[in-house]
């Protein structure tokens, strides 16, 4: 399932930009902020400098299971 999987980036403030969570279905060697951060929000020249400060995590899930255990939950 293509909602399972996700990568998850937390971009603090850079200089006048402030902080940002960015989430994208991506794979998980696709999973840094080149390739989950968009729109960039800061120019060219400043791209690395803030991608270095972002952080970027792969996330798996099962969304059955998650359904499942709800389901017994409310029962």
């Amino acid at each position: 399932n293509s909602e399972d999987v996700r990568c998850k980036c937390i971009c603090p403030p850079y200089k006048d930009h402030s902080g940002k969570i960015y989430n994208k279905n991506v794979s998980q060697k696709d999973c840094d902020c080149l390739h989950v951060v968009e729109p960039m929000p800061v120019p060219g020249p400043d791209v690395e400098a803030y991608c270095l400060r972002c952080e970027c995590k792969y996330e798996e899930r099962s969304s059955v299971t998650i359904k499942v255990s709800n389901v017994i939950l409310l029962a």
